[in-house]
């Protein structure tokens, strides 16, 4: 299960910089790649439970991830960058994150490992949350896309 929760959070940080790549907005990239910094932070405070219990950490992403990416940079291209885009295929990535983290918290766990799953599924939802509502500022203005 927290290797599962960690190739989400890689996919996660990935998928935060694929858009931040691709986003023509300042403020947007920047966003995004505050996102994959946090991102980062969830791996690294995975991989520490995973060793903690003895388990070994992930390396890498899931494959449907990797697709999704190169995904969001061919609709991006062939749009040419543009931002409501981005940010769809960036809600997409966030609705998978939130579907693992309400998963994984109805799996039986100890309490000081709980804490940090609902942790990072509170971020998760946080992240959905914003980039649902820039999703929806892009499209009641599109000028600003």
């Amino acid at each position: 299960m927290l290797n599962g929760l960690l190739e989400i959070s890689r996919d996660g940080a990935e998928g935060f910089r694929t858009c931040a790549n691709d986003a023509n907005d300042p403020s947007l990239k920047m966003y995004f790649e505050d996102r994959a910094l946090s991102c980062d932070e969830a791996i690294q405070s995975l991989s520490e439970e995973i060793l903690r219990y003895g388990g070994e950490p992930e390396t890498r992403g899931t494959t449907a991830a990797a697709v999704h990416r190169t995904w969001i940079d061919i609709k991006t291209a062939l749009t040419n960058v543009d931002n409501l885009t981005v940010l769809e295929e960036c809600e997409r990535g966030e609705d998978v994150a939130v579907i693992a983290y309400e998963k994984a918290l109805q799996e039986e766990m100890p309490d000081s490992l709980r804490e940090v799953v609902n942790q990072q599924y509170e971020g998760a939802k946080r992240n959905h949350e914003r980039v649902r509502e820039l999703r929806d500022e892009a499209r009641e203005n599109p000028d600003l896309v």
